[in-house]
């Protein structure tokens, strides 16, 4: 008996070709899975700690291992510069506004368009470096450009000057969200990651309380005005920007995926020139790419929101502190520099203990932080309704030195597995739903809620998203480990097949392993290998609704699975859009949907032709080649193609394969609805175009046609493989043929 449970894999489809070298990597996947793991710092090796368990210092794993600390001081001291201009607008808020004439939630308001621009900036920042490795080249510019908007803010004369600053100094701070964390997981190894982060968010917690403490110095003992402030500001800002001026981009993976290959070619010599060139993704594609990894998509949700309280909550907090509390901006900047000043000493604390933690399991480490935010977020609450002010400070001090201890924790959670060249990218999305998409949100309710019931509800309500920003990132602890053995299994996947490659196996033109799909949240393809060789001919068999249509728009990149790859001669194109892949050679013939109606005959055929760049008389050659395989098209040539008959409309998009001329064509349900003799007709340009070298699948519901043309078959049912081997053998299997094409149909084809 078949197992028919959604995952498994029928003893049928280990019967295909045993020559296929893909076949060996699941056995190389698992084998390395372990190795690669402790390299990525997950279950790591003794040697990573002391002789008590302990890990290692700091200092002396980067002796060890010869990082520098350089790097984590660098971008750590522009971190904290990068505090002063958000800092100063929070903390000065009630004098700038009565200042300029604004209100509170303008204010607020302009933050958070500063985080949008900031985002928005970091996206483009992410695609700058996504394909070379040139992140602190933009580092260093951005940090140059914001110690400039940081005195020029102190020349404002109203909202619409602020506004066109603090957009700038947002597009310039985008380099903070998209390339510092992503520079500094590759400047460091696993084993000391943990550690070089929590020294960096470190840094951020400093600049939260140098930032308000020069603030009360500045405006309370040097008597300087809030535009004062900013110009004295901008100064330290620009030494900062030079001392990192030495700061340089290590390359994508240095200390993670980049071992993981040199694990699986063991030693050989490894020449990039012979590497087969990989398929690089565009934007887009990597931007959709990270939204199908499910722990990425769940923190992506959780910090959407997660922003609707962290972007307006510092803004209204200096607004509670002088409303409620009638606190100067002195005062204030000691309030924030005090209670921040606890965050120094729990990032000292969590990082050694981090580390351990996300060695001995990553699901824990995501599981602790979502606590503490909770926690965090609850104390804040408490906090705002104290009736004492020495209660106000205990509760935000604990809350402050909770807030900055979850950063290490997600950063290192997200960014572990994503490939190194998408980290910015994902550094970037991060931002976009904590502050555009949460953060607007934010501000609205805190200010309606302000103007209704005071600043004190307000705090206490915002804290809500909070905690179930919280709760929706503890669900991330159930796919991390997940997902980090998907990234390891790609990276030796890919290696492998290079190594296939220079060896001289064999590897089919295509090659779909694993592969699952899901139209929204029904899955319909389970556990699917399907491979083709170059000319070979295949049919994929089964009844309506068996996945045969999906697996195919899959193959050409229509459909983008939620877990598996597709490879075209060894290029991963498993992400690639769909237009890219015709250039690369796959063309689909959907059933029924082939053809542009509204065009004639010849636009039709002129269009697959301009898809290619095609020259004009290279088209027009093709095009009398179709009219010659099928002259009742010529004959109708000027035709729309809606007025032709359903044999006729077949032709057509059949001559789409005489026009492209690709590597691989799809055929979706040929013969469906057609008279056995146009069928014949059609069957017999397929041969052709497969004589000529193209590989050809052809999706048949239809037994005798389909085995009429192949001697490979595929069988599908409740979306899975459940039979790959010789099609004459497929005829013997009564079992599939009588349950899905009725006892007749197997009968006939028998």
């Amino acid at each position: 008996m078949v197992d028919q449970r959604p995952g498994s894999q029928p003893d049928d489809a280990a019967s295909g070709d045993g020559g296929d070298s893909t076949a060996l990597l699941e056995h190389e996947q698992v084998a390395l899975r372990e190795r690669a793991r402790q390299i990525l710092g997950v279950h790591a090796a003794a040697g990573a700690t002391t002789a008590d368990g302990a890990p290692e210092r700091f200092l002396a794993a980067l002796r060890r291992t010869g990082a520098s600390r350089y790097p984590v001081l660098a971008l750590g001291l522009l971190v904290v510069v990068d505090e002063f201009q958000g800092v100063i607008l929070t903390q000065l808020a009630p004098e700038i506004s009565r200042s300029l004439g604004m209100s509170k939630g303008a204010i607020a308001a302009l933050l958070v368009l500063k985080g949008v621009a900031a985002t928005g900036a970091g996206m483009a920042m992410a695609a700058v470096v996504q394909n070379r490795p040139r992140r602190a080249v933009v580092a260093l510019t951005a940090a140059f450009v914001w110690a400039t908007v940081t005195i020029a803010t102190g020349f404002v004369a109203g909202l619409l000057g602020l506004m066109a600053v603090m957009l700038l100094d947002g597009a310039t701070t985008g380099s903070v969200g998209a390339v510092h964390e992503p520079l500094l997981m590759d400047s460091y190894p696993p084993d000391v990651r943990v550690r070089a982060f929590a020294g960096y968010r470190g840094a951020n917690a400093l600049g939260a309380v140098l930032a308000p403490l020069s603030i009360a110095i500045l405006t309370a003992w040097a008597h300087l005005t809030w535009r004062g402030v900013f110009l004295a500001m901008g100064l330290m800002s620009l030494c900062a920007a030079l001392f990192a001026g030495r700061l340089r981009d290590p390359g994508f993976g240095r200390w993670d995926t980049a071992r993981v290959r040199e694990l699986v070619r063991s030693g050989e010599e490894h020449d990039h020139a012979d590497l087969v060139e990989q398929t690089e993704l565009g934007f887009f594609e990597i931007v959709r790419r990270l939204h199908l990894i499910p722990t990425v998509r769940r923190m992506f949700v959780a910090y959407a929101v997660l922003g609707m309280m962290l972007a307006p909550l510092t803004t209204f907090l200096a607004f509670y502190l002088d409303e409620r509390w009638g606190l100067g901006p002195g005062a204030r900047g000691a309030f924030s520099a005090g209670t921040a000043l606890a965050a120094i000493a729990v990032l000292a604390l969590f990082g050694p203990r981090g580390e351990r933690v996300f060695r001995e399991d990553p699901a824990r480490l995501v599981r602790l932080t979502a606590g503490a935010l909770i926690a965090a977020v609850l104390m804040i609450a408490i906090g705002a309704v104290m009736p004492a002010f020495w209660l106000v400070v205990v509760f935000f001090t604990l809350a402050q030195s909770m807030i900055p201890a979850l950063a290490p924790g997600f950063a290192i959670a997200n960014l572990s597995i994503v490939p190194p060249n998408m980290r910015a990218h994902a550094s970037a999305l991060a931002g976009i739903y904590v502050l555009a998409v949460g953060g607007m949100a934010g501000v609205v309710l805190l200010g309606s809620i302000d103007r209704r019931f005071g600043i004190v509800t307000a705090l206490m309500v915002v804290c809500v998203p909070g905690i179930i920003g919280g709760l929706v990132l503890a669900t991330a602890s159930t796919t991390i480990v997940a997902d980090l053995d998907r990234m390891i299994d790609e990276v030796v996947e890919e290696e492998e097949i290079s190594l296939i490659a220079r060896r001289g196996g064999h590897l089919p033109l295509l090659a779909a392993r694993h592969i699952d799909f899901a139209y929204g949240q029904v899955q319909v393809l389970f556990d699917c290998d399907f491979t083709v060789d170059d000319g070979e001919m295949v049919a994929l068999l089964g009844v309506n609704g068996a996945g045969k249509s999906t697996l195919l728009r899959v193959a050409s990149g229509l459909g983008i699975p939620s877990r598996g790859s597709v490879r075209l001669a060894g290029h991963d194109v498993t992400h690639l859009d769909a237009e890219k892949r015709v250039r690369l050679g796959i063309s689909q013939i959907p059933g029924g949907k082939a053809v542009f109606g509204p065009l004639s005959v010849v636009d039709n055929l002129e269009l697959y032709g301009y898809s290619m760049d095609r020259s004009k008389r290279s088209i027009s050659t093709a095009i009398d080649e179709a009219f010659a395989a099928f002259p009742r098209l010529a004959e109708r040539r000027n035709q729309a193609a809606q007025t032709l008959s359903g044999g006729e409309q077949q032709m057509l998009a059949l001559s789409k394969a005489l026009i492209l001329q690709p590597r691989l064509l799809l055929i979706d349900e040929l013969s469906l609805g057609l008279a056995p003799i146009i069928v014949g007709q059609l069957l017999d340009i397929v041969r052709t175009i497969n004589e000529r070298g193209t590989a050809v699948v052809l999706v048949e519901q239809s037994v005798n046609v389909a085995l009429s043309l192949v001697n490979h078959a595929y069988f599908m049912e409740k979306g899975q493989i459940r039979f790959d081997g010789p099609a004459q053998a497929l005829l013997a299997r009564e079992d599939l043929l009588r349950a899905v094409f009725l006892e007749g149909t197997g009968a006939g084809a028998g």
